[in-house]
């Protein structure tokens, strides 16, 4: 994992993308990170706040498979939390919206 200190999002999303190169591991965070954004709507219409708790679960789950298994990388989420997280969703709508190859 890299060394270095990045001063905004814009200067960590590239390193962010270049951490998640291999497709089957940008496949797997858009799955988790879809399921996610599910739970919370589940949550918010049943009124269940659990279901928040299970659907971050679940988007760590998919994104950590595809680092150990597909990246062979340390995920970002453990040095770079915050700017790790609106990573996962940017990167989300790269691909919802076709900037990036799903």
């Amino acid at each position: 994992m890299s060394d270095q200190k990045f001063t905004s999002f814009n200067d960590f999303y590239p390193f962010y993308l270049s951490e998640h190169s291999h497709q089957t591991s940008r496949r797997l965070h858009f799955v988790g990170t879809s399921i996610g954004f599910l739970c919370i709507v589940a949550a918010i219409l049943t009124r269940q706040p659990m279901l928040i708790l299970y659907g971050v679960l679940q988007g760590y789950a998919f994104a950590w498979v595809g680092h150990f298994f597909f990246e062979h990388n340390r995920p970002a989420t453990f040095k770079y939390p915050f700017y790790s997280f609106a990573g996962d969703w940017r990167m989300w709508a790269d691909i919802l919206t076709g900037k990036i190859k799903f």
